[in-house]
């Protein structure tokens, strides 16, 4: 393989940032990286506005602090990689609430995503259905099984704890319905305790003690700074060339690389590469696999997405409760599914006028149509339904702002890890030097699409040859 090597990158969100950092760090010196990204803006969700003249995050809000083993999250590694560990703050109000019946209630305690290891902690949200979690004599999932998240724990639970408690729960993270979304991809920790135990209210238990957190460890941290200071942080870190508004439209096999085709129809750019990260969602990705790996690219373009919107207002004032914010089962039948109050979560972003930033995240997977309305009309209903669920009239926004995130959550059907693992396999078998990481495939989250593009960066240089400075 020549020297130095030359790699590119196709998606400029942290994934495809942390491929480059990780790159940068282990590939041989020299190594050229390009990242392309064909929107304006590096970061994909990640996204730091302003609003009445304070920062405030578009997109994702937080990262994990642990990883599932209890070890420091990729987020956090990353983070200290480039040097923004001072900035790490955490939520100095972490008590959040379910919007049932009319009125607000706490989540409950010693759940795992909603799914109870004390049936009696629920009773104030769900009724448990009584004696449904019997120990049948076997464990409730086989070795290779998947199943839906609400038909096991609707089996076992009933109603009432997936709808009040599961589903608001994944519906905050995914924007997708608990009967819809694959165990083993969103709650790994429960399916593997799945395997062994006998009962729901057990597996739960077991899969908590598997995890143990430090009491008064933080769950949840972000930057002082805002998000986007991970991205230009990462960005700068890579030493990469970051091409904006440089969408890649195919990608064909060479007798060394890859040829990437870029830009109009028109007047493309051709630009040999020895590797490619692609870091996109699924269907674009898809999109460029339908040449090379047409069978990959068939199974990965089956993924789903779900859109949101994410409203976000300046209030004076407002009579709030000593709450993070609260979610929204979709039986209430509101148009907002979550809320944060973000200067009441986020003591650094309290202001001393009073001013309050609250937003609200609108679209469930499946019930899209409310995405529809306008800016000023989905303003104008969060503020209506907030007032409603608080119980009293909030006061007329500020400034606010809507984010309308299209085709932004994956929706992972039972057998979505072992689709991709069939996909990556047959993928590296043909085209070891072309690697797919990112959400679509490894799941939601900062710590997860950290880890997927640095996955993907250490598989790309051990399919040039290894490391070496």
């Amino acid at each position: 393989m020549r020297q130095p090597w030359r790699v590119a990158i196709v998606g400029g969100g942290i994934t495809g940032l942390a491929a480059a950092v990780r790159l940068r760090d282990r590939a041989p010196a020299g190594t050229e990286i390009t990242v392309y990204e064909q929107s304006g803006a590096l970061g994909g969700k990640l996204r730091t506005g302003e609003l009445a003249g304070q920062a405030v995050e578009f997109g994702a809000e937080s990262f994990l602090m642990r990883d599932p083993a209890g070890a420091e999250s990729a987020a956090v590694s990353l983070v200290r990689r480039l040097g923004l560990a001072d900035a790490i703050v955490h939520p100095t109000v972490g008590q959040a609430a379910l919007a049932v019946d009319g009125g607000l209630r706490p989540v409950p305690g010693g759940t795992l995503v909603g799914v109870p290891g004390d049936l009696a902690k629920v009773a104030a949200v769900a009724t448990p259905a009584a004696d449904a979690d019997r120990d049948g004599g076997r464990p409730l999932l086989g070795p290779d099984e998947d199943v839906a998240v609400g038909a096991l724990v609707r089996d076992r639970l009933g109603d009432q704890v997936v709808d009040r408690l599961v589903d608001p729960m994944l519906g905050g993270v995914y924007a997708g319905r608990a009967d819809d979304l694959s165990l083993v991809t969103t709650m790994p920790a429960l399916a593997r305790a799945a395997r062994v135990e006998h009962t729901l209210v057990g597996a739960v238990r077991a899969a908590q003690a598997a995890a143990p957190r430090a009491p008064g460890a933080p769950v949840f941290g972000t930057l002082a700074g805002g998000l986007s200071t991970l991205v230009e942080a990462a960005a700068t870190a890579s030493g990469a060339t970051v091409r904006r508004d440089a969408a890649v439209r195919e990608l064909h096999p060479t007798a060394t690389g890859w040829r990437l085709v870029i830009g109009p129809t028109r007047d493309p750019e051709l630009v040999e590469v020895d590797a490619v990260v692609l870091a996109v969602p699924a269907r674009p990705a898809a999109r460029l696999l339908a040449g090379p790996a047409p069978e990959v690219a068939t199974a990965v373009g089956g993924l789903d997405y779900a859109s949101v919107a994410l409203v976000t207002m300046g209030l004076p004032e407002p009579e709030l409760p000593e709450l993070s914010g609260f979610l929204v089962p979709a039986t209430e039948g509101l148009l907002i599914k979550a809320a944060t109050f973000f200067t009441t979560k986020w003591g650094h972003l309290r202001q001393a006028d009073g001013l309050a930033l609250v937003r609200a995240s609108v679209g469930r997977y499946g019930d899209e149509t409310s995405l529809q309305l306008t800016d000023g009309d989905l303003v104008a209903t969060v503020h209506r339904e907030l007032s409603k669920v608080l119980g009293t009239p909030l006061p007329t926004p500020v400034a606010s702002h809507v984010q309308r995130w299209g085709g932004a959550l994956p929706q992972y059907a039972p057998g979505h890890l072992d689709r991709v693992a069939a996909a990556r396999t047959a993928l590296r078998a043909a085209h070891p030097t072309l690697v797919l990481a990112g959400a679509g495939y490894d799941g939601v989250g900062i710590p997860v699409c950290v880890r997927s593009g640095e996955t993907a960066a250490e598989e790309i240089i051990t399919a040039l040859g290894g490391s070496g400075s």
